[in-house]
């Protein structure tokens, strides 16, 4: 005699509590991916303000945590011709921080109306920088590695010039003039241009008299009158 085979049962509970266990699961995979970023702050920039990099990266209106990622963060500031680089920390509880690395702004070209980057990039001045003006034309064959020098000057030490201009003589054709915030001046070449970070030191030997340094030849210093 043939034993009758047992036909499975559709079990109604089995399957819903199923169906409950995958909605649950996949809310709060689509919760987890969805949530927003919740503390957000822009680090060690000096020139870009923190809401313009917000806007510029879609993060102002903080956007998914886990969506967010660096390359996309980086892409979006691709054109900005301050950025060298920027590096992206995701920290627990949706908080998120962008380190940026700027180029650094070293002086402002009146010729030209733009403000030149360390990196020989030309920029429009949004706002007031406290940055030292080149006044008149520097020759095309010296103007690179003028902007190399002025790259390697301190940053305190730039905002203590006021106006650079380009003054050969019969005997050094890469002469610059600078015109000091305090009332002095600086003669420099490109080969002696890296004696200005030491300004600091040299002002207290003057003795608070004004006049001329002369760091192009000689370092001897001319009181005016």
């Amino acid at each position: 005699m043939k034993k009758r085979s047992k036909k499975s049962r559709f079990n109604v509970v089995k399957f819903f509590l199923v169906l409950v266990i995958v909605y649950l699961v996949g809310f709060s995979v689509y919760k987890l991916v969805g949530m927003p970023i919740r503390h957000l702050r822009v680090l060690n920039n000096s020139y870009l303000k923190e809401q313009s990099i917000l806007r510029e990266t879609k993060l102002d209106d903080y956007p998914s945590f886990f969506l967010t990622t660096t390359s996309s963060i980086k892409r979006k500031l691709k054109s900005n011709p301050y950025i060298k680089d920027i590096k992206v920390e995701k920290k627990w509880f949706c908080h998120l921080y962008l380190y940026v690395d700027e180029y650094r702004a070293l002086f402002y070209n009146r010729a030209l109306g733009k403000v030149v980057l360390e990196n020989n990039t030309l920029v429009d001045i949004d706002d007031f920088m406290p940055l030292p003006h080149l006044i008149n034309y520097v020759p095309d064959n010296l103007y690179d590695e003028f902007v190399k020098q002025m790259a390697n000057v301190e940053p305190e030490i730039l905002l203590k010039i006021s106006e650079i201009e380009y003054r050969p003589n019969n005997v050094d054709k890469e002469r610059f003039l600078l015109t000091m915030n305090d009332g002095n001046y600086v003669y420099l070449t490109l080969y002696t241009f890296a004696k200005v970070n030491k300004y600091d030191e040299i002002l207290p030997t003057l003795e608070n008299q004004k006049g001329i340094l002369n760091l192009d030849s000689g370092n001897y210093f001319e009181i005016i009158n």
